[in-house]
C-alpha cells in the first residue's frame, strides 16, 4: 500500500467523533486552537519527547512510532508498557475527566492492532489516561472493537478519496469542536430548508 492510501491513527479518532472533522483535518489540511484543543496540547508536551525508561516489571516507551501495514495504519503511541513477557500495554492521553468516549477507545484499539503486528504479540487491553483526574481507565481490546477498527480504516479510507466534504452535524459535538468556524455548521445546516423557501418565493413571483 503507498504512502497517499495509508490513514492516520488520529484520523479514526476524529472520523468517529464527527466525520466532517476528520476530512477538514486530514484531507483539507485545515485546523484552529481552542481552549479544549490547546489543552490536549499541553498534556501531550508530557509524551511527546521519544524516550525509555526501565521500571520493575516493565518498560516504558514515550512517542514511539506505530504502524500496521495489513490495514495501512500509520501514528504515534502515547505510551507504551511492554510487560516482562514483552506484551504491549498502549497508554492515550488525554485532558479532562475519566469519561467513556467510543471514539477515543477507536484510537486506542487501533494503537494495538498496530502493536500487534509490531510486535508478534496479543494486546488483551489498553488504557486512557485522563489528566485532569490523573486514573486510568482501562479498555479492553475486544473482537468488536477490532471490527470497528477495520470498518472505520474503510470508511476513512474512502472519505480521504472523495473529492465532496461530508455534510455537517449540527449538534452538541459542534459547540467543543475547534473547527466551528471553518465548518459552517449551522448555516451549512440550514441550507435545504432555504433553498426550498427560495424556490417557493421564486415560483410564487412568477
Amino acid at each position: 500500500m503507498d504512502d497517499s492510501q495509508q490513514v492516520p491513527i488520529s484520523a479514526l479518532q476524529h472520523w468517529s467523533y464527527c466525520p466532517r472533522q476528520c476530512a477538514l483535518i486530514h484531507a483539507e489540511q485545515a485546523f484552529a486552537e481552542n481552549v479544549h484543543t490547546l489543552r490536549g496540547r499541553a498534556v501531550h508536551r508530557q509524551v511527546d519527547a521519544p524516550g525509555i525508561e526501565t521500571l520493575p516489571g516493565r518498560r516504558v516507551e514515550r512517542a514511539m512510532p506505530l504502524w500496521c501495514d495489513r490495514l495501512g495504519l500509520v501514528g504515534k503511541a502515547d505510551v507504551v508498557e511492554f510487560l516482562a513477557d514483552g506484551t504491549p500495554f498502549p497508554i492515550e492521553y488525554k485532558h479532562g475527566r475519566r469519561r467513556a468516549q467510543r471514539h477515543d477507545e477507536l484510537q486506542l484499539a487501533a494503537q494495538a492492532l498496530c502493536l500487534e503486528e509490531m510486535t508478534g504479540h496479543v494486546v488483551p487491553s489498553g488504557a486512557l489516561y485522563y489528566h485532569s483526574s490523573r486514573r486510568r481507565r482501562e479498555v479492553p481490546i475486544n473482537d468488536a472493537l477490532r471490527k470497528e477498527v477495520e470498518s472505520a480504516v474503510a470508511a476513512v479510507r474512502t472519505m480521504l478519496a472523495s473529492p465532496r466534504l461530508p455534510p455537517p452535524v449540527n449538534d452538541a459535538r459542534c459547540r467543543q469542536c475547534s473547527l466551528i468556524d471553518l465548518c459552517q455548521p449551522a448555516a451549512l445546516g440550514d441550507a435545504p430548508r432555504y433553498a426550498w423557501l427560495a424556490a417557493r418565493l421564486f415560483h410564487a413571483d412568477e
